[in-house]
């Protein structure tokens, strides 16, 4: 699966990015809107995490789905 097939479908998967990083907002999920450099911004806000760890998270979020 690539990024553009769950931008696409984001509301399908906001539940399950919810799920993986739960220190996450209903409202701040929404507000990523499936754009992924705004999911890696607010994994780096709220876990600490540099922008390579974020999107190496999300990189491997992304191959489960």
């Amino acid at each position: 699966m690539n990024w553009d097939q769950i931008e696409g479908n984001w509301k399908e998967f906001k539940g399950k990015a919810q799920n993986q990083w739960g220190k996450l907002t209903d409202d701040e999920v929404d507000r990523v809107a499936g754009r992924r450099t705004e999911l890696a911004g607010m994994i780096q806000q709220k876990y600490g995490k540099s922008r390579e760890e974020a999107e190496k998270e999300i990189d491997n979020w992304m191959a489960r789905h």
